[in-house]
C-alpha cells in the first residue's frame, strides 16, 4: 500500500477481470464471455486497408458515424445514443451523472449477485447503495426494486446468473421510480432477452447500456453505448466532456460502425452461439450438472460430483479456462462461456475424464 494513496484509493476493492492467457500460452478460453467467432470480412478488410497516417489526427468527438449506425439498428434517433470505450466506461459515466453522493441521499439499488463493477463504481464515486438479495433461485425480487430508492441498476440478463427479467417486470420497476433513473445493462440481451429499447418511447427515466464486445465480436476494440432520451444523453456527455472529450478512437469508430451495419453476419453468429448453448446445456445436465436457463452467451452451472473450485482448477490444469467466483451463495457454481462446438466438445470430454478419474480414486 503506497503512502501516497488518498483515503478513497485505500478503501477501494477494484474489479477483478477474468484470467488472460500469457503470450504463447495455448488455452481454450471460456472464462470472459467473448464471442468465439471472428469479425465479418467487411471489418477485416477495412482493418487491413486502414491508413495509419490518419492516427495523427483526433477522432470525431461525437462518434457520429457509430451513433447513426446504432440509431438505425435500434430504431431511435442519433441524439438518443452515446458511445464510449466499452460499456464499462459508459457505466462509469452514468454512475457519475445520475446517482447522488450527498449525505443522506437515497441509496442506489442493484442485486447482491450481479456485475461486480457496480459496487466498485459506487464505492469509487461515493454513491450510497443497497444490495437487494436475489431470490433463492437467483431470480430478481421485482417488488424489492419497486421500493423508494436513489435509482436502480440491473443487468438484464444478469451476470453471472444468466437469468433475465421480462419487459413486464421491467415496466413495474420503471413505473415505481418515476423520479429516479432506472439503468438496464443489456450487455447480453442479444442472446435471447426481450429488448427494452422500445420502452424508451414510454418512459423518460429509462437508460439502456450495451456493448459490442459480445454480440459483435469486438471485445478487443472496447466499444460500448447508451440509449436514452436526449436529455439523459446530454447528462452523460457533460460528464464525458469534463473527463475525456475523445473517448472512442478513430480506428474503433470505423470498425465498430461497419460491424453494426453488418447485421446479417452478427445475427448468424448469435444463432450459432444459441444453438451451441442449448446443446451444451443438455450435455451438462446429462452429466448431472445444474444449469440455469441461460439467456446469455454463457452458462451458470453447478457440478454435482466435484466441488466447483476443484473442477475449475482441474480444467485449468488441462488448459481450459472457466470462471469461478469465491463468493457467498455462488461458490459452488462455475460460469462457462459458450465457445464453438469444438471447444464445448473438448470441455465436455475433459469433464468426463475428470469425473472418471475421481470415480476411480474414490473406489480405491
Amino acid at each position: 500500500m503506497s503512502r501516497f494513496w488518498n483515503e478513497r484509493t485505500r478503501a477501494l476493492s477494484p474489479y477483478v477481470a477474468g484470467e488472460q492467457p500469457r503470450p504463447g500460452e495455448r488455452l481454450i478460453k471460456l472464462n470472459t464471455n467473448e464471442n468465439p467467432y471472428s469479425v465479418s470480412d467487411t471489418v477485416r478488410e477495412r482493418l487491413l486497408s486502414f491508413d495509419p497516417a490518419t492516427l495523427r489526427l483526433y477522432p470525431d468527438p461525437s462518434s457520429r458515424s457509430l451513433r447513426e449506425a446504432l440509431a438505425a439498428d435500434f430504431g431511435v434517433t442519433p441524439d438518443m445514443v452515446f458511445c464510449g470505450n466499452g460499456s464499462d466506461e459508459v457505466l462509469a459515466f452514468c454512475f457519475q451523472a445520475f446517482f447522488e453522493t450527498a449525505p443522506g441521499a437515497a441509496p442506489l439499488f442493484f442485486p447482491d449477485i450481479s456485475y461486480s463493477f457496480y459496487p466498485v463504481y459506487a464505492k469509487l464515486f461515493g454513491i450510497p447503495t443497497e444490495r437487494i438479495p436475489l431470490n433463492a433461485d437467483f431470480t430478481v425480487p421485482v417488488e424489492r426494486f419497486c421500493e423508494p430508492s436513489g435509482g436502480v441498476a440491473i443487468a438484464n440478463p444478469n451476470a453471472p446468473t444468466s437469468l433475465a427479467l421480462g419487459t413486464k417486470d421491467i415496466r413495474r420497476i420503471i413505473e415505481s421510480q418515476p423520479d429516479r433513473l432506472v439503468l438496464i445493462d443489456q450487455a447480453y440481451a442479444a442472446f435471447g432477452t426481450e429488448d427494452c429499447v422500445p420502452l424508451l418511447s414510454e418512459y423518460s427515466n429509462l437508460l439502456i447500456v450495451g456493448t459490442l464486445s459480445k454480440s459483435h465480436s469486438l471485445a478487443g476494440l472496447r466499444v460500448g453505448f447508451a440509449i436514452a432520451s436526449p436529455e439523459i444523453i446530454e447528462g452523460i456527455c457533460r460528464v464525458r466532456d469534463s473527463f475525456n472529450s475523445y473517448p472512442v478512437d478513430m480506428l474503433a469508430l470505423e470498425l465498430a460502425t461497419l460491424a453494426v451495419k453488418d447485421r446479417p453476419y452478427v445475427e448468424s453468429n448469435i444463432e450459432k452461439i444459441i444453438r451451441t448453448r442449448e446443446a451444451a446445456t443438455l450435455s451438462l445436465q446429462d452429466l448431472g450438472f445444474t444449469v440455469l436457463p441461460s439467456q446469455t452467451n454463457f452458462l451458470f452451472v453447478r457440478p454435482d460430483k466435484i466441488p466447483a473450485e476443484e473442477l475449475y482448477k482441474k480444467l485449468r490444469g488441462a488448459g481450459i479456462l472457466v470462471r469461478y467466483f469465491a463468493k457467498p451463495r455462488i461458490d459452488d457454481y462455475l460460469r462457462i462461456t459458450v465457445g464453438t462446438d469444438e471447444q464445448m466438445s473438448e470441455l465436455l470430454r475433459e469433464i468426463k475424464r475428470i469425473y472418471s478419474l475421481n470415480s476411480a480414486a474414490d473406489k480405491k
